[in-house]
């Protein structure tokens, strides 16, 4: 009884869709407002934050990563001052998981970093994890790349 007990208290708190959506967004900006600046080394670093260490990372086109320094060294050379990632606006959906985080998916796009040229789409699906306090992907799945053309 007393395990069961531990385990209900260290759940994450329930909130209702409209909260978490907001919080997962929240989420979805501050991780990509780093990404999209991860060329200054602190903003890597605040980037990796984000991550846990046993983040498992599927890329359709640049294949696994099976950890947060493996997923950030490919981040630095083939990213890092080259992208810039957009959410495309209204496809971002957020579902809880009970007792552990959430599952967000949507679309983005990728544009020249210095540029308006946005060429790439692709869909997303990132497992959230609430541990301790804090949010931190655990899983992420970038696939379907893809050329914009004429797409939002």
């Amino acid at each position: 009884m007393l395990a069961a007990l531990g385990v209900a208290a260290a759940a994450p708190p329930e909130r209702s869709p409209e909260e978490l959506a907001s919080l997962v967004a929240g989420l979805d900006r501050a991780v990509f407002d780093s990404f999209n600046a991860c060329s200054d080394p602190a903003e890597l670093s605040r980037h990796a934050a984000y991550f846990a260490e046993d983040v498992e990372f599927y890329h359709d086109n640049g294949g696994v990563t099976w950890n947060r320094d493996d997923m950030l060294a490919r981040t630095r050379d083939n990213a890092c001052g080259k992208y810039r990632r957009e959410l495309v606006e209204g496809s971002l959906e957020v579902y809880p998981i009970r007792d552990f985080g959430a599952i967000a998916q949507g679309t983005h796009r990728f544009c020249e970093a210095d540029g308006d040229t946005c060429d790439g789409l692709a869909d997303f699906v990132m497992v959230w994890r609430q541990h301790e306090g804090r949010w931190q992907l655990t899983r992420v799945l970038s696939y379907g790349h893809r050329a914009a053309k004429g797409e939002p």
